[in-house]
């Protein structure tokens, strides 16, 4: 999988990589009042619902859950970046997401996926079919549970903190999963480049605020970011 080829909305369906963890995790105390990142790799098979993995929390719902953030996925290369940028050694899957996939190429980034793709988890009738419709915005808990105050903001200003899938088919998740990308319907739309309008502080050209206002799919939150970045005509 190379950046050139997973940009391109044909050829599909397309294997990507392997799902090797699944985590869930319960609402515990943590550092400040109460978390759920601390999410453990599941023995065996689990649901998914339209909310995400049956037995997984969230303590917060007003930030995390909820149908439009079911399932977050973290690559792998985010890790690498905190950990050489921090001089730290979180471990992957450290950080409260719920899926990990491995790719024989060019891991799956933000540089890499699009808002809109639909993945396909698994196989047969119990596959999960999952919509990504948003990065992740990292929270202060992230600094917590490294024990570093800058983490936070690193990974929003480099725009690593994973995406939020939401679930259009239930079924059924557990390691070694084959994983496809089976529509891809904005191959313009990768997390780097919303990530980039985002981050920058001159207003966004009216013609490509409104292709990204155009997806259908997108967290209204993050549309309304680029509304209001948006340059008059």
């Amino acid at each position: 999988m190379t950046a050139e080829t997973i940009t391109q909305a044909d050829d599909l369906p397309r294997l990507v990589g392997t799902l090797t963890d699944v985590r869930a995790g319960k609402v515990e105390p943590f550092v400040r009042g109460v978390s759920a990142i601390n999410k453990i790799a599941i023995d065996g098979s689990m649901t998914v619902n339209l909310l995400g993995l049956s037995e997984d929390e969230q303590a917060e719902h007003k930030f995390h859950g909820g149908h439009l953030k079911a399932l977050h996925q973290m690559p792998i290369t985010t890790y690498d970046a905190i950990n050489q940028e921090f001089n730290l050694n979180a471990p992957i899957g450290s950080l409260g997401e719920n899926l990990t996939v491995m790719t024989s190429g060019e891991p799956m980034c933000e540089d890499n996926v699009c808002i809109g793709d639909i993945y396909q988890f698994g196989e047969g009738d119990d596959s999960v079919q999952a919509r990504l419709i948003q990065p992740r915005r990292p929270c202060y808990k992230i600094n917590d549970k490294l024990g570093n105050a800058g983490v936070s903001y690193f990974v929003a200003r480099e725009g690593i903190a994973g995406w939020y899938y939401q679930v259009v088919r239930t079924g059924v998740l557990h390691a070694d999963m084959p994983v496809y990308l089976i529509d891809r319907p904005y191959p313009f739309a990768n997390l780097t480049a919303l990530w980039s309008l985002i981050n920058q502080k001159s207003g966004i050209e009216a013609q490509t605020a409104d292709k990204w206002l155009g997806i259908d799919c997108l967290e209204i939150s993050w549309k309304k970011k680029i509304h209001d970045k948006r340059k008059a005509h």
